[in-house]
Protein backbone atom coordinates (compact mmCIF):
# COMPACT_ATOMS: atom_id res chain seq x y z
CA UNK A 1 0.00 0.00 0.00
CA UNK A 2 2.76 2.37 1.05
CA UNK A 3 4.47 1.94 -2.73
CA UNK A 4 0.87 1.97 -4.51
CA UNK A 5 0.44 5.60 -2.62
CA UNK A 6 3.99 6.93 -3.28
CA UNK A 7 3.10 6.32 -6.81
CA UNK A 8 -0.21 8.04 -6.86
CA UNK A 9 1.20 10.75 -5.08
CA UNK A 10 4.46 11.21 -7.68
CA UNK A 11 1.96 10.87 -10.78
CA UNK A 12 0.21 13.03 -9.65
CA UNK A 13 2.88 15.17 -8.70
CA UNK A 14 4.21 15.09 -11.89
CA UNK A 15 1.16 15.38 -13.66
CA UNK A 16 0.25 18.67 -12.17
CA UNK A 17 3.74 19.68 -13.04
CA UNK A 18 3.36 18.88 -16.61
CA UNK A 19 0.06 21.02 -16.67
CA UNK A 20 1.88 24.21 -14.85
CA UNK A 21 4.91 24.10 -15.96
CA UNK A 22 3.96 23.87 -20.01
CA UNK A 23 1.01 26.10 -18.70
CA UNK A 24 4.21 28.66 -18.02
CA UNK A 25 6.55 27.93 -20.61
CA UNK A 26 3.34 28.36 -22.93
CA UNK A 27 2.63 31.84 -21.38
CA UNK A 28 5.80 33.23 -21.80
CA UNK A 29 6.85 31.78 -25.22
CA UNK A 30 3.58 32.88 -26.96
CA UNK A 31 2.99 35.61 -24.66
CA UNK A 32 0.31 37.30 -27.28
CA UNK A 33 -1.56 34.25 -29.02
CA UNK A 34 -3.82 32.45 -26.40
CA UNK A 35 -4.71 29.94 -28.72
CA UNK A 36 -1.03 28.41 -29.36
CA UNK A 37 -0.55 28.82 -25.21
CA UNK A 38 -3.56 26.33 -25.18
CA UNK A 39 -2.20 24.40 -28.12
CA UNK A 40 1.02 23.95 -26.12
CA UNK A 41 -0.01 23.63 -22.90
CA UNK A 42 -2.57 20.96 -24.22
CA UNK A 43 0.54 18.54 -26.42
CA UNK A 44 2.79 18.81 -23.52
CA UNK A 45 -0.77 17.61 -21.03
CA UNK A 46 -1.68 14.82 -23.46
CA UNK A 47 1.67 13.30 -23.87
CA UNK A 48 2.90 13.88 -20.43
CA UNK A 49 -0.15 11.65 -18.66
CA UNK A 50 -0.08 9.08 -21.39
CA UNK A 51 3.91 8.21 -20.00
CA UNK A 52 2.93 8.90 -16.58
CA UNK A 53 0.22 5.83 -16.79
CA UNK A 54 2.43 4.07 -18.65
CA UNK A 55 5.50 4.30 -16.28
CA UNK A 56 3.59 4.06 -12.89
CA UNK A 57 0.08 2.67 -13.89
CA UNK A 58 1.55 -1.37 -13.40
CA UNK A 59 2.55 0.26 -9.60
CA UNK A 60 -1.07 1.46 -8.17
CA UNK A 61 -3.54 1.36 -11.59
CA UNK A 62 -2.99 4.77 -12.66
CA UNK A 63 -5.52 6.27 -10.64
CA UNK A 64 -4.17 10.40 -10.24
CA UNK A 65 -7.30 11.46 -9.90
CA UNK A 66 -9.65 10.95 -7.05
CA UNK A 67 -13.27 10.82 -9.35
CA UNK A 68 -11.28 7.81 -11.17
CA UNK A 69 -10.69 6.40 -7.82
CA UNK A 70 -13.76 7.12 -6.40
CA UNK A 71 -15.87 5.22 -9.68
CA UNK A 72 -13.48 2.58 -9.41
CA UNK A 73 -14.91 1.47 -5.84
CA UNK A 74 -18.45 2.85 -6.33
CA UNK A 75 -18.41 0.37 -9.84
CA UNK A 76 -16.60 -2.73 -7.81
CA UNK A 77 -19.34 -2.00 -4.74
CA UNK A 78 -22.62 -2.28 -7.10
CA UNK A 79 -20.75 -5.06 -8.92
CA UNK A 80 -20.28 -6.75 -6.10
CA UNK A 81 -17.83 -9.35 -6.64
CA UNK A 82 -14.73 -8.35 -4.96
CA UNK A 83 -12.86 -7.02 -8.18
CA UNK A 84 -11.72 -3.20 -8.16
CA UNK A 85 -10.81 -0.86 -5.43
CA UNK A 86 -11.71 -1.42 -2.02
CA UNK A 87 -13.24 1.58 -0.09
CA UNK A 88 -10.67 1.59 2.94
CA UNK A 89 -8.05 2.69 -0.03
CA UNK A 90 -10.19 5.41 -1.84
CA UNK A 91 -9.29 7.91 1.33
CA UNK A 92 -5.88 7.51 0.79
CA UNK A 93 -5.48 7.43 -2.48
CA UNK A 94 -7.65 10.65 -2.59
CA UNK A 95 -5.09 12.26 0.07
CA UNK A 96 -1.86 11.00 -2.15
CA UNK A 97 -3.27 12.76 -5.02
CA UNK A 98 -4.07 15.86 -3.71
CA UNK A 99 -0.87 16.07 -1.83
CA UNK A 100 0.96 15.56 -4.93
CA UNK A 101 -0.90 17.73 -7.01
CA UNK A 102 -0.15 20.65 -4.83
CA UNK A 103 3.46 19.57 -4.62
CA UNK A 104 3.85 19.13 -8.58
CA UNK A 105 2.24 22.95 -8.90
CA UNK A 106 4.93 24.23 -6.40
CA UNK A 107 7.78 21.89 -8.43
CA UNK A 108 6.81 23.94 -11.51
CA UNK A 109 6.95 27.69 -9.67
CA UNK A 110 10.49 26.53 -8.51
CA UNK A 111 11.89 25.27 -11.73
CA UNK A 112 10.56 28.56 -13.96
CA UNK A 113 11.45 30.97 -10.86
CA UNK A 114 7.53 31.61 -9.62
CA UNK A 115 7.00 32.62 -5.84
CA UNK A 116 6.12 29.36 -3.81
CA UNK A 117 2.64 30.24 -2.36
CA UNK A 118 1.43 32.21 -4.80
CA UNK A 119 -2.47 31.68 -5.25
CA UNK A 120 -3.77 31.96 -8.85
CA UNK A 121 -5.91 34.67 -9.90
CA UNK A 122 -7.54 33.68 -12.91
CA UNK A 123 -11.71 33.48 -12.16
CA UNK A 124 -13.12 30.45 -14.03
CA UNK A 125 -16.96 30.98 -12.97
CA UNK A 126 -20.80 30.51 -14.94
CA UNK A 127 -22.60 27.74 -15.90
CA UNK A 128 -21.28 27.53 -19.10
CA UNK A 129 -17.88 26.44 -17.70
CA UNK A 130 -19.12 24.17 -15.39
CA UNK A 131 -21.09 22.45 -17.90
CA UNK A 132 -18.03 21.93 -19.24
CA UNK A 133 -16.42 20.15 -16.85
CA UNK A 134 -19.48 17.89 -16.28
CA UNK A 135 -18.66 16.69 -19.84
CA UNK A 136 -15.17 16.44 -19.76
CA UNK A 137 -15.12 14.22 -16.37
CA UNK A 138 -18.06 12.37 -17.62
CA UNK A 139 -16.09 11.28 -20.89
CA UNK A 140 -12.90 10.66 -19.33
CA UNK A 141 -14.69 8.29 -16.39
CA UNK A 142 -16.76 6.76 -19.03
CA UNK A 143 -13.79 5.73 -21.39
CA UNK A 144 -11.44 4.40 -18.51
CA UNK A 145 -14.27 1.97 -17.72
CA UNK A 146 -15.67 1.19 -21.30
CA UNK A 147 -12.07 -0.20 -21.46
CA UNK A 148 -11.62 -1.90 -18.60
CA UNK A 149 -15.13 -3.53 -18.79
CA UNK A 150 -14.55 -4.48 -22.57
CA UNK A 151 -10.85 -6.44 -21.66
CA UNK A 152 -8.98 -3.38 -23.16
CA UNK A 153 -7.25 -1.98 -20.58
CA UNK A 154 -3.64 -1.88 -22.50
CA UNK A 155 -5.01 1.06 -24.26
CA UNK A 156 -5.58 3.49 -21.66
CA UNK A 157 -2.70 5.69 -21.34
CA UNK A 158 -2.91 6.54 -25.32
CA UNK A 159 -6.85 6.59 -25.61
CA UNK A 160 -6.60 8.74 -21.71
CA UNK A 161 -4.01 11.12 -22.74
CA UNK A 162 -5.71 11.46 -26.35
CA UNK A 163 -9.06 11.99 -24.90
CA UNK A 164 -7.55 14.52 -21.94
CA UNK A 165 -5.63 16.52 -25.70
CA UNK A 166 -8.61 16.68 -27.14
CA UNK A 167 -11.07 18.00 -24.71
CA UNK A 168 -8.53 21.23 -23.90
CA UNK A 169 -9.88 22.16 -26.89
CA UNK A 170 -14.00 20.76 -27.13
CA UNK A 171 -14.55 21.75 -23.58
CA UNK A 172 -15.36 25.22 -22.82
CA UNK A 173 -13.54 24.37 -19.36
CA UNK A 174 -10.12 23.53 -20.78
CA UNK A 175 -10.64 19.96 -19.42
CA UNK A 176 -9.62 19.79 -15.84
CA UNK A 177 -11.43 16.73 -15.15
CA UNK A 178 -9.39 15.88 -11.92
CA UNK A 179 -10.69 17.40 -8.35
CA UNK A 180 -6.58 16.94 -7.24
CA UNK A 181 -5.39 18.64 -10.34
CA UNK A 182 -7.84 21.54 -9.74
CA UNK A 183 -6.66 22.05 -6.19
CA UNK A 184 -3.31 22.03 -7.62
CA UNK A 185 -3.94 24.44 -9.90
CA UNK A 186 -4.82 26.90 -7.65
CA UNK A 187 -1.49 27.53 -6.85
CA UNK A 188 -0.03 28.49 -9.89
CA UNK A 189 -0.97 32.40 -11.09
CA UNK A 190 -0.54 31.57 -14.43
CA UNK A 191 -2.09 30.49 -17.81
CA UNK A 192 -2.93 27.16 -16.59
CA UNK A 193 -4.23 28.20 -12.99
CA UNK A 194 -7.94 28.75 -11.50
CA UNK A 195 -8.58 30.88 -8.79
CA UNK A 196 -9.70 29.64 -5.13
CA UNK A 197 -13.21 31.21 -5.29
CA UNK A 198 -13.28 29.38 -8.82
CA UNK A 199 -12.13 25.74 -7.74
CA UNK A 200 -15.24 24.53 -5.60
CA UNK A 201 -17.69 24.70 -8.54
CA UNK A 202 -15.12 23.00 -10.90
CA UNK A 203 -15.00 20.23 -8.20
CA UNK A 204 -18.80 19.57 -7.53
CA UNK A 205 -18.81 19.77 -11.78
CA UNK A 206 -16.31 16.98 -11.56
CA UNK A 207 -18.05 14.66 -9.35
CA UNK A 208 -21.25 15.16 -11.36
CA UNK A 209 -19.92 14.24 -14.18
CA UNK A 210 -18.02 11.13 -12.07
CA UNK A 211 -21.72 10.26 -11.19
CA UNK A 212 -22.85 10.60 -14.41
CA UNK A 213 -20.57 8.28 -15.77
CA UNK A 214 -21.14 5.45 -13.54
CA UNK A 215 -24.78 5.66 -14.44
CA UNK A 216 -23.51 5.95 -18.31
CA UNK A 217 -21.28 2.69 -17.51
CA UNK A 218 -23.75 0.67 -15.88
CA UNK A 219 -26.41 1.30 -18.57
CA UNK A 220 -24.18 0.09 -21.30
CA UNK A 221 -21.75 -2.11 -19.76
CA UNK A 222 -23.41 -3.96 -17.13
CA UNK A 223 -21.44 -6.63 -16.88
CA UNK A 224 -17.44 -7.58 -17.78
CA UNK A 225 -17.07 -8.73 -21.12
CA UNK A 226 -14.94 -10.99 -19.46
CA UNK A 227 -14.69 -13.30 -16.42
CA UNK A 228 -13.51 -11.21 -13.84
CA UNK A 229 -9.96 -11.47 -12.47
CA UNK A 230 -8.94 -9.46 -9.26
CA UNK A 231 -5.95 -9.08 -11.11
CA UNK A 232 -6.51 -7.64 -14.01
CA UNK A 233 -9.71 -6.24 -13.33
CA UNK A 234 -8.49 -3.06 -12.25
CA UNK A 235 -7.92 0.84 -13.05
CA UNK A 236 -6.73 2.71 -14.66
CA UNK A 237 -4.02 -0.52 -15.98
CA UNK A 238 -3.55 -3.82 -14.28
CA UNK A 239 -0.99 -4.09 -11.41
CA UNK A 240 -0.12 -6.45 -8.47
CA UNK A 241 1.53 -6.21 -4.60
CA UNK A 242 3.62 -9.56 -4.77
CA UNK A 243 6.77 -7.63 -4.63
CA UNK A 244 5.81 -6.31 -1.67
CA UNK A 245 3.36 -8.84 -0.31
CA UNK A 246 4.51 -11.94 -1.18
CA UNK A 247 0.91 -12.78 -2.31
CA UNK A 248 0.78 -12.34 -5.72
CA UNK A 249 -1.76 -10.48 -7.60
CA UNK A 250 -4.51 -8.67 -5.79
Amino acid sequence: MARRLTAEFLGTAMLVTVVVGSGIAAQRLSPHDVGLQLLENSLATAFGLTVLILMLGPISGGHFNPVVSAADWTLSAVAGKGAGMPGREVLPYCAAQIAGAVAGAELANLMYGVPVGQLATTERTGAPLLLGEVVATAGLIALIFALVRTGRVALAAPAVGAYIGAAYWFTSSTSFANPAVTIGRIFSDSFAGIAPSSAPGFIAAQLVGGAVAVLLVLWFFPEPSTPADPAVDEVVVPHTTSAETGSGPR
